[in-house]
């Protein structure tokens, strides 16, 4: 299936995919909006040496390049299904825009971005722990992911689902685990000396 995701733009942002010398930026630009706390969340647990799901880690840039807003969706199983096997799922987060852009539409668009991209792919169902407020526009609810629970605490009214397939949560129950492409050890081996 061909990916639905060339670049989207809009009057002040373009979204596109993200690339590798985004990583410091984005990493300084989470620290800015979502505080220190980060990386003790729950969510985190499920990514923390993970790769993101293929095609879906997306960048808003500004006009002048600049990296402004991030969303990433990640590979996890959603419990069992009601076939006993772990029903394939993504983890959305974390959505992020640089403070003081806020209100522009960065973050609508990159959801909309991320959710197309996602169904264009070919997967079934995206879950996300966030406010209720902000995401039910986008047709997340509390309800497809009643039976299911994160690694850790959790507010439950803030664990969301949303099915790219109809259906594609019915009956799922139990603990999301991540199932994602693992990160590379990064461990480089000594060269030996000729002798």
């Amino acid at each position: 299936m061909t990916p639905v995701l060339a670049e989207i733009s809009a009057p002040s942002f373009v979204i596109c995919e993200e690339a590798s010398f985004d990583i410091a930026a984005r990493e300084a630009l989470l620290d800015r909006a979502m505080g220190p706390m980060r990386k003790k969340k729950s969510s985190e647990k499920i990514r923390r040496n993970r790769l993101p799901a293929e095609g879906l880690a997306l960048v808003a840039r500004d006009a002048a390049g600049a990296l402004i807003g991030t969303v990433r969706l990640w590979h996890v199983d959603a419990g069992i299904a009601t076939d006993g096997r772990g029903l394939p799922a993504l983890l959305l987060g974390p959505l992020a825009v640089e403070p003081g852009r806020g209100g522009k539409g960065v973050g609508g668009a990159l959801m909309r971005a991320a959710i197309a991209e996602a169904a264009a792919r070919g997967h079934g169902a995206i879950l996300l722990v966030g406010d209720p407020e902000y995401y039910e526009r986008f047709g997340f609810s509390a309800e497809k992911a009643e039976h299911l629970v994160m690694p850790g605490p959790f507010e439950r009214r803030r664990f969301l689902g949303l099915e790219l397939k109809p259906g594609h949560l019915e009956g799922a129950a139990g603990l999301l685990v991540a199932t994602g492409r693992k990160l590379a050890a990064g461990r480089v081996k000594p060269l030996r000396r000729a002798a």
